[in-house]
């Protein structure tokens, strides 16, 4: 499965970028953000093009374009995101015009990875993005209390059979070690009615997304990352985020909200930006996609 990078066009239109600025992707993936930036801010702006995940920063570099030598790629996570600025470019002060985030996984990581992301495959129940994760998900679910995996399941992936799913988890793992994503998701078939959702989605969809969620620490990071961000940026430069769950968004939105209040920002999508119809027949991923937009105040 071909990477398909969500909303370029609207990422494009909201960052703007120019002739010789110089943008941070903090979601590099495979690159998709990255090679469009690159196209607009030729013949000398470059791209800080951040991974948590080190394969990730070894499949961009297979893309192999003659616009490398503009992109700057960094092996850590955005959570530390001034720490990286400083340590690699420390002479862009002043000369950030746009930073993005770009929140969704990847197709490499659901097909190729072998981390138990996808239900496709049986895997092991992996589910970390890179070397940060200090838990896994098997952890998590055959040693972590039956009420704190019902908290994060029902909190995280907003999941209404939370109870059910977190009760039968630990009935079975005293049988036998939940070790992979099919014995997980046999699980979660047992556990919530037969008609689930009617079949609009997967019965472990909500349940694998919190787990994802708490083992990369994606919400925390992703607060922690977007005032370092705000403060980094030039004034008059932009920051993109597509998020993918509503409490991603929410965060986004919240902080938005509170730095427009504060004078350091103006909001430039009073809504989220949705893709259109074609994209989401052309990919289905990109269905839950919302984008937020904001440009720096002077200040």
């Amino acid at each position: 499965m071909v990477h398909v990078p969500v909303l370029v066009e609207e990422v494009l239109y909201y960052l703007d970028p120019r002739p010789n600025d110089n943008f941070i992707d903090c979601t590099v993936g495979e690159g998709g953000h990255t090679i469009a930036i690159l196209e607009k801010n030729a013949p000398n702006g470059k791209v800080l093009a951040i991974d948590a995940d080190p394969e990730q920063i070894k499949n961009y570099k297979l893309t192999k374009r003659d616009s490398d030598n503009r992109v700057i790629l960094v092996n850590d996570n955005f959570k530390n995101l001034k720490k990286i600025v400083e340590n690699f470019c420390p002479n862009w002060q002043g000369k950030i015009r746009g930073i993005l985030f770009d929140l969704g996984m990847s197709s490499w990581h659901l097909e190729k990875s072998k981390r138990g992301f996808s239900f496709r495959y049986n895997e092991d129940l992996d589910m970390c993005y890179g070397k940060t994760a200090t838990v896994s998900a098997k952890e998590i679910i055959n040693q972590w209390p039956s009420q704190e995996i019902e908290r994060i399941i029902k909190e995280y992936g907003e999941e209404r059979y939370a109870w059910r799913i977190a009760d039968k988890i630990a009935k079975q793992r005293k049988q036998k070690t939940i070790l992979t994503t099919f014995d997980l998701i046999e699980v979660i078939r047992e556990a919530v009615p037969k008609n689930y959702e009617r079949g609009r989605i997967h019965p472990a969809t909500r349940t694998f997304q919190a787990l994802r969620i708490v083992v990369n620490q994606e919400l925390e990071n992703l607060k922690v990352a977007l005032p370092q961000a705000l403060e980094i940026l030039s004034p008059g430069g932009r920051i993109v985020v597509i998020s993918f769950h509503s409490l991603e968004d929410r965060i986004v939105k919240n902080f938005f909200k509170e730095k427009a209040k504060e004078g350091k920002i103006k909001i430039l999508t009073k809504k989220p930006v949705i893709p259109s119809q074609e994209e989401i027949e052309k990919n289905k991923k990109s269905h839950s996609a919302k984008l937020r937009a904001a440009v720096k105040l002077t200040f």
